[in-house]
């Protein structure tokens, strides 16, 4: 009996012999599972996997890396104690040399009613740091107004605290305490309060009828 050759064996579709490349073997298998019998991912499934796959990319890059993730660690490690004193030491210097330079007036020298006006209008709109740095500048150009302190250009606070102090020494203790209130705000980047605001201006309005008691200083004696 003569040898019978059987030929190879493929797949059917359907019933029908199919000879596909290995590129549309794959897109056909992609369209299979896309047929609504077969389960898709949920969205949780789809989020979780692509989470997963970045943390083994992620690993693999640190394995690769001489000591792993401890170098890794400890390099952010030393990059953070190196990074936080720097910082702060620009912080600081930076702040210092506004403090030094503490001029209260900005800008061209105006009325103390207009400073009064602006620092009310501050206030009502709860923007109590501008409120107390114009109430203190409007303290500042009332006495100089009136020449119980001499007008000085580039003034601090605090300078105008201890020449309004020795002027009018019953007010010593809260003009310098008004000096402070008003370096907090500017410099010390520290909240202006509706209740700082209220005191000065309250020693605003006293201040407003206060003679000067110190004999041989600018504007007499009470």
């Amino acid at each position: 009996m003569a040898a019978v050759t059987v030929p190879p064996v493929v797949p059917l579709t359907d019933g029908v012999p199919v000879d596909i490349a290995r590129d549309a073997a794959r897109e056909a298998a992609v369209r299979e599972l896309a047929r609504p019998i077969y389960p898709r991912e949920s969205w949780w499934e789809r989020i979780s996997g692509a989470v997963r796959d970045w943390l083994e990319d992620l690993l693999d890059a640190a394995s690769g890396l001489p000591g792993g993730w401890f170098s890794i660690l400890l390099l952010a490690f030393v990059i953070l104690l190196v990074a936080l004193p720097v910082l702060s030491m620009a912080r600081r210097a930076t702040r210092a040399r506004t403090v030094r330079r503490g001029e209260l007036f900005e800008a061209a020298a105006r009325p103390a009613a207009e400073h009064r006006a602006e620092a009310e209008r501050h206030a009502a709109g709860q923007r109590w740091a501008e409120a107390i740095r114009e109430r203190l500048r409007a303290v500042a150009r009332d006495l100089e107004e009136r020449a119980v302190v001499e007008e000085l250009p580039g003034r601090t606070a605090d300078e105008l605290a201890a020449e309004a102090g020795r002027a009018l020494p019953g007010f010593a203790g809260e003009l310098a305490a008004a000096a402070r209130l008003f370096d907090d705000v500017t410099y010390g980047d520290l909240p202006g309060t509706a209740e700082g605001y209220g005191r000065l201006a309250d020693l605003d309005d006293r201040l407003r009828t206060a003679r000067p008691v110190l004999s041989g200083h600018p504007g007499g004696t009470a």
